[in-house]
């Protein structure tokens, strides 16, 4: 996937609601390759605290896709933290991840899930 339609997927998803504060794309190396981020906003991860981050994304992809035959492809992942709330997406062999603010409630989390959905389904 071409580095601009990297930076489309970021940029489309990081306007479904003031509420996401990032965006990226990692490869199957925990690599990121495009991000997005919510103007102003102080990320929670320094930096080697993201790689590492991004690192136990790819593997965690890498190891759900063992499962793949049996159960299916992994539409998305929801984790809810503390301090702020995550969901990943499947792009091919990426994966897009979004962090949102903690304080977001449920049905609104539901509706960002369901405004990405058709987005990465698009692009992958």
């Amino acid at each position: 996937m071409t580095a601009k339609k990297l930076e489309e997927i970021c940029n489309k998803i990081s306007l479904i609601s003031p509420y996401i504060r990032f965006v990226g794309i990692i490869n199957t190396n925990g690599e990121l390759l495009a991000y997005k981020r919510r103007e102003h906003m102080t990320p929670l991860l320094d930096s080697t605290a993201t790689k590492n981050q991004f690192a136990h994304i790819a593997i965690k992809t890498d190891m759900e896709a063992k499962f793949d035959k049996s159960l299916g492809e992994v539409q998305f992942v929801w984790e809810e933290r503390k301090k702020v709330q995550t969901i990943s997406f499947a792009v091919g062999k990426h994966r897009v991840w979004v962090s949102i603010d903690k304080k977001v409630i449920r049905s609104e989390m539901l509706r960002i899930i369901d405004s990405c959905l058709p987005i990465v389904k698009n692009y992958s």
